[in-house]
């Protein structure tokens, strides 16, 4: 498919640059996978901080007073990684009410099949595209991913054997929102601005808002507001420095992270002393899930702050991601 050829110009300048660091320079880190203080076998990282008394908690606070949806729509032409050579989301008719009377697919004949209209459609798409989490092994160092797992010995033709998308259970959490780009007076933050621990410090002190330990925060950058035109969402798009990410995990002890673009980061990625980028950090080394693509915009425009987060993601067996259609709640 030739859809969005300025994506492929973005990719030598932002979609390179990721991979080349991520990847190519994880030879070279000193640093090591995280090992679970949940245990040898685990393979959900800080979601084992989710407990029945932590959902009863958030859900007791729920007021009922509105659902906010925080995913996007799926559509042929949306936001993808085909600069990196990945699919792009596709959708086509495999039935249709005219189709139906030429081939007659369920031999009922032509009276019938003009009388009793039909369609179906099919789909293929990128795990990483939409509203979706990232499962722990997507990224990892030296041939390991969280925990210690292995590529070479849980690693398939059918994906992966542990820490699949298939074992993230439904999120029932503390949800909060980080709406930067608010804090800041903007619409939206400029082009390629890497979100630092103060700009994280700054947006919680004006909202009134401070991080507890299982939460799920949500970090609003306003790239959402270009959503619509896949060229200018994918290019040079604003996101979290690695010492902001710190910030979420060391200091608010947050158990998944999210952002409202499609890479988390901002490219070029850091490297910094012996850790690689975001996403090594966060999956691999503190075995926190990624969300992006969140929708924001409703929370923001509403100024809620503070919610229950539900969202449960689909079972891809093996799979680094899954689409998921997370929802916010406002509490009491």
């Amino acid at each position: 498919m030739a859809a969005f050829p300025a994506i492929k110009t973005i990719s030598r300048r932002a979609v390179l640059p990721l991979l080349v660091s991520l990847l190519g320079g994880a030879a070279q880190a000193a640093a090591d996978v995280g090992v679970s203080p949940w245990g040898p076998k685990d393979e959900i990282g800080r979601l084992n901080l989710i407990t029945p008394q932590s959902r009863a908690a958030i859900m007791a606070r729920v007021s009922g007073s509105h659902v906010y949806d925080l995913a996007v729509e799926y559509f042929v032409g949306m936001p993808s990684w085909q600069a990196a050579g990945d699919p792009a989301y596709q959708m086509w008719m495999t039935h249709t009410p005219h189709g139906n009377v030429i081939a007659d697919p369920m031999k009922v004949g032509e009276p019938m099949n003009q009388h009793v209209s039909y369609s179906g459609s099919a789909v293929s798409m990128y795990a990483h595209m939409g509203t979706h989490i990232d499962a722990l092994n997507h990224f990892g160092l030296n041939g390991k991913i969280w925990n210690g797992f292995r590529a070479d010995e849980h690693l398939g033709d059918r994906g992966w054997n542990v820490t699949g998308a298939e074992k993230l259970p439904p999120i029932v959490a503390r949800g909060v929102l980080i709406d930067v780009a608010a804090a800041k007076g903007l619409e939206m933050l400029p082009d390629s601005y890497r979100v630092t621990r103060e700009d994280l410090r700054e947006a919680l002190k004006i909202q009134g808002v401070a991080l507890q330990k299982g939460d799920v925060v949500l970090i609003r950058t306003g790239r959402m507001r270009d959503y619509e035109n896949a060229q200018v969402y994918m290019a040079n798009p604003p996101g979290l420095s690695l010492d902001a990410a710190k910030f979420l995990i060391e200091d608010g002890e947050a158990m998944v992270v999210g952002v409202d673009n499609l890479s988390f980061e901002t490219f070029p990625s850091e490297v910094e002393g012996n850790y690689l980028p975001l996403h090594t950090y966060l999956l691999a080394i503190k075995g926190a899930p990624i969300m992006e693509l969140v929708n924001l915009e409703g929370l923001s425009r509403d100024r809620v702050y503070e919610f229950a987060f539900i969202g449960a993601s689909l079972k891809f067996r093996g799979a680094d991601a899954a689409p998921i259609r997370p929802v916010a709640l406002p509490i009491k």
